[in-house]
C-alpha cells in the first residue's frame, strides 16, 4: 500500500485492520485454539446448568459437555467422520476437479482474452459483480468458481487481478442472497418463515417470490455501488501489478479461436440436454412428488451438473488444441489444480471439528436463543427492532456457517413480533438476509475463509488472513450501508417487496 494512502484516515484503519488481522495465528491454530476454547466454555455452562427455551417448540437446550465421558466417547470415534463427511470439502474439492481441468487445457485464459476484446477496461468491475450476483442460482457452487473468474476476467482487461477477486467475492458473498432469479436460498427461507407465522395465525403464509422484488433491485444497485468501490477505492490502493509471473494472457491462436468455437458448441449441446432433462412437464430431473424446478434433484444436484459441464467444455477444447493424445492425458491434468488445495484440505481438518464439535454442543443454539431472549426481553419495536433483527443476524454469521440454520432459530420470535407491530413476516425475513449475507465474506466460520485466502495468495504470495480482512473489509461495510440505505427508501416509498407483498401486512 502506498505511503500517502497509509497517512490518510481511511488507510490508517485498514492498516490497523490487517496489522491486527495479522497477529491472528494460521486459520489451521486458530481453530484449534477455538476448540479449546469451546470444550472449556461447554463444561463451564454445563456445570452451571444453564439453559434456554427454544420458541420454535418449547423445549429447553442443554449444553452438552464436550469434556464429559459423554462428550469423550463421541469425538473420538466420530473425528474421522467429521472431516470426511464435512460437506463443503467434497463440493469444493469436486468443483476445483472441473475447473482445474478447464484452467490447464487453457479454456478459462482463452475465454477471458475473447471476453477482453468484447469487454471496455472501464466496465470490467461493473461485469464481474454482475455476473457474481447471476451465478448464485447454482448457490454454493458460485463460491468456488467465481472468484478466480472474477481475476482472470480483470487480468485480461490490463487491470489489477487482485480487484477483481476481491469484487467477485463481493458478489458472491456478500451479496449471496441478492438475485434476479428464484434459487434455493428463497425456498429454504419461506418455508421456515411461514412455519413460524403459525404462532399468530395460519392466515399469512411466505412464498418463495415474496422478497424477490427487493432481492432482484438489490442486484442493481449493489453492482453500482460494488463497481464503484472497486474503481474508485479498492484498486487504485493496491500495489501495481507486476506482470511476468506467468498471469498474462496471451493473444489467441487460430488454433484457439477454432478451440472456444468447439468448446462453445459442446456448451450449447450440453445445455441442450440438460433443458431437455428440466424443462418438459414431467422430465427425470424435475421434483418426482411436485413437479417443481426448486427444489428438485437439477438443483440439488448442480454441483455435478457444473463439474459436468466443465469437463464436457474442457475435453471438447483440449481436442481440439490437440492437449488430450489419450485418455490417460485426462487424469494427468488434474493433479495440478488438486496440489494447489493442499493448504485449504489441511485448514479444513480442525474447522469441520470445530463445526460438529459446536453443533453437537448445542452451543450455537444456546448463544442464538439466549441473544434473541435478551432482546425479546427488552421490549424493543419499531426501527429499533429492524436493526436488533440485522445486527443480531450478522453476528450469529460470525459463529454460524448455515443461513437457514440460523433463520430457524430467530424466525419463531422475531416473526410473530414483527407480525404483531404490523409487519408481513416476509419482511423480517429480509432484513435477516440482509444482514446475513453481507457480512458472509468476514465469517471466520467460513468454510469458505481458508479457500479465499488461498485464491489472494495466487496473486499476493505473503498474504496473510489480516491481508486478506483488510482488502475485503470495505465491500462487507458498503453492502451493508447500500442495503440499508435501499430498505429505509423502500420502506418510505411503501414500495412492495414481492408481488403483492408490501413491508406492512394488509
Amino acid at each position: 500500500m502506498e505511503a500517502a494512502s497509509e497517512n490518510s484516515s481511511p488507510g490508517k484503519i485498514f492498516s490497523w485492520i490487517e496489522r491486527v488481522g495479522n497477529k491472528v495465528p494460521n486459520p489451521f491454530l486458530l481453530f484449534v485454539y477455538l476448540i479449546v476454547v469451546l470444550m472449556v466454555a461447554t463444561a463451564i455452562i454445563s456445570s452451571l446448568g444453564l439453559t434456554v427455551k427454544n420458541p420454535s417448540n418449547g423445549e429447553w437446550v442443554r449444553v452438552n459437555n464436550l469434556l464429559s465421558v459423554t462428550g469423550l466417547q463421541w469425538i473420538l470415534p466420530n473425528s474421522i467422520k467429521n472431516f470426511s463427511s464435512f460437506t463443503p470439502l467434497g463440493s469444493i474439492l469436486a468443483l476445483v476437479i472441473g475447473a482445474g481441468l478447464a484452467e490447464k487445457v487453457g479454456l478459462l485464459q482463452s475465454l477471458m482474452v475473447k471476453m477482453a476484446s468484447r469487454v471496455s477496461r472501464r466496465y470490467a468491475s461493473y461485469m464481474v459483480l454482475f455476473i457474481a450476483f447471476f451465478s448464485h442460482i447454482s448457490s454454493d457452487a458460485a463460491l468456488v468458481v467465481m472468484p478466480p473468474l472474477g481475476a482472470l476476467i480483470f487480468l485480461a482487461v490490463g487491470r489489477h487481478p487482485v480487484a477483481g477477486l476481491l469484487a467477485a467475492i463481493a458478489g458472491v458473498a456478500s451479496g449471496f442472497t441478492a438475485n434476479l432469479l428464484i434459487v434455493t436460498t428463497d425456498v429454504l427461507l419461506s418455508g421456515i418463515s411461514t412455519e413460524a407465522a403459525k404462532a399468530v395465525g395460519d392466515t399469512v403464509h411466505v412464498s418463495v417470490i415474496d422478497n424477490w422484488f427487493f432481492m432482484a433491485s438489490s442486484v442493481f444497485v449493489l453492482t453500482i455501488a460494488g463497481a464503484l468501490l472497486t474503481d474508485k477505492f479498492v484498486e487504485p490502493r493496491l500495489p501495481q501489478w507486476k506482470e511476468g509471473n506467468g498471469e498474462k494472457l496471451a493473444p489467441l491462436t487460430p488454433l484457439e479461436n477454432r478451440a472456444l468455437r468447439v468448446a462453445g458448441i459442446a456448451a450449447l449441446l450440453f445445455i441442450g440436454v440438460m433443458a431437455l432433462l428440466v424443462v418438459p412437464e414431467h422430465a427425470p430431473l424435475r421434483d418426482p412428488q411436485t413437479g417443481s424446478i426448486i427444489p428438485s434433484p437439477f438443483i440439488k444436484g448442480i454441483v455435478p451438473v457444473i463439474i459436468l459441464f466443465f469437463f464436457v467444455v474442457a475435453i471438447a477444447y483440449g481436442v481440439v488444441t490437440r492437449q488430450f493424445r489419450r485418455p490417460d492425458d485426462i487424469p494427468q491434468l488434474l493433479v495440478d489444480p488438486m496440489k494447489n488445495m493442499a493448504g485449504f484440505i489441511v485448514m479444513v481438518f480442525p474447522l469441520s471439528q470445530f463445526v460438529a464439535f459446536f453443533n453437537w454442543s448445542n452451543m450455537g443454539k444456546f448463544m442464538a436463543i439466549g441473544l434473541t431472549d435478551v432482546l425479546e426481553s427488552a421490549g424493543i419495536s419499531g426501527v429499533p427492532a429492524f436493526l436488533g433483527l440485522m445486527f443480531l443476524s450478522a453476528f450469529l454469521c460470525m459463529f454460524i456457517a448455515s443461513g437457514s440454520a440460523i433463520w430457524s432459530i430467530l424466525a419463531p420470535v422475531f416473526v410473530p413480533m414483527f407480525m404483531l407491530l404490523g409487519f408481513h413476516p416476509a419482511f423480517a425475513q429480509m432484513i435477516f438476509r440482509i444482514a446475513d449475507s453481507a457480512v458472509l465474506p468476514l465469517a471466520p466460520m467460513s468454510p469458505f475463509l481458508p479457500l479465499f485466502l488461498a485464491f489472494l495468495q495466487r496473486y499476493q504470495k505473503d498474504a496473510q488472513l489480516g491481508t486478506y480482512y483488510m482488502l475485503i473489509f470495505p465491500y462487507p461495510l458498503v453492502f451493508f450501508i447500500s442495503w440499508i440505505a435501499l430498505l429505509l427508501a423502500w420502506y418510505a416509498l411503501g414500495l412492495p417487496i414481492g408481488p403483492g407483498v408490501y413491508p406492512q401486512l394488509h
